[in-house]
């Protein structure tokens, strides 16, 4: 039986937690045009319709962090946000993206009904508050360095700044260098916490500055560890998406091609409903 969570509730078909099917959280590492990102997430759209799985629409308009001085960073904070707002109103769709910066979370605020806490910003005091006061959802994303059970500080950080909705991002450990793995022990700790727990299935794959300035991954076990994450218990799940993997400007080796996440979702669908309804029958026993 799995650790039963708190409710995230951030509309009438979008709630997080609870024993509730898991949510899928998707789009493009980063906005490479308008145009793109709308044809993605309108495909997105579908499949999640067709699948009935309910759907948060991902995207970056600033890509911070990137191993190169040279990379494509994205539209940057303006001009992304009236994209993602675009996308929000348009195709009735939440949407969320990360920030990197106390300067930026007003301006996110307004537009992203999520803020994701990147993975190395988890433990950026200042950034935690006023993510927090801003009243919205706060995803915060588990830092490669850090154990499962560190991610109590992260609450004790945002709780007193009135975050009550608060989702954990589980995206695996540095091992070496170069390369990460996943603990599938990390879902079920962070679930005891009371709060929902997400599992990043693309960056779980990186293998951070692998190919020297930039990052390498390997998509091919991104549904195995999928899978697997769904039989530990999830409250939603993370995958990042591209027409063309292989020719994305950013994270391209870790996504997944847009055309077979549907295949991929299916099994990951029935795991998610059996690994639940046998929790429901220890509950009532």
């Amino acid at each position: 039986m799995i650790p039963l969570t708190d409710v995230v509730k951030l509309n009438d078909d979008i709630i997080f937690g609870g024993n509730r099917p898991f949510v899928l959280i998707a789009g493009p590492c980063v906005i490479e045009s308008e145009t793109s990102v709308f044809q993605i997430a309108e495909r997105l759209k579908e499949i999640t319709t067709k699948l009935k799985i309910p759907f948060v629409f991902k995207a970056s308009f600033d890509k911070a962090n990137r191993s190169s001085i040279q990379s494509y960073r994205g539209p940057g904070i303006q001009k992304g946000l009236e994209i993602l707002s675009d996308i929000k109103q348009r195709l009735d769709l939440p949407v969320t993206s990360d920030i990197h910066e106390t300067a930026q979370v007003k301006m996110a605020g307004e537009v992203l009904d999520i803020i994701q806490i990147p993975a190395f910003l988890c433990r950026q005091t200042d950034l935690l508050v006023e993510a927090a006061k801003t009243g919205k959802i706060v995803n915060v994303k588990k830092g490669q360095f850090l154990s499962p059970g560190d991610m109590k500080n992260v609450l004790a950080k945002l709780r007193p700044f009135g975050a009550g909705k608060v989702l954990l991002t589980e995206r695996g450990s540095t091992f070496g260098y170069n390369n990460l793995v996943v603990d599938m022990r990390s879902l079920p700790t962070m679930r005891e916490f009371g709060v929902p727990v997400v599992f990043d299935a693309t960056h779980s794959v990186q293998l951070p500055g692998g190919n020297g300035t930039s990052t390498s991954g390997d998509r091919r076990f991104v549904p195995y560890l999928s899978r697997a994450a769904a039989s530990v218990g999830i409250d939603a799940l993370f995958t990042e998406v591209h027409p063309d993997p292989d020719h994305a400007l950013s994270d391209g080796p870790n996504m997944i091609k847009l055309d077979e996440l549907e295949y991929m979702l299916k099994p990951i669908k029935e795991i998610d409903h059996l690994v639940k309804s046998l929790g429901e029958q220890g509950d009532a026993d």
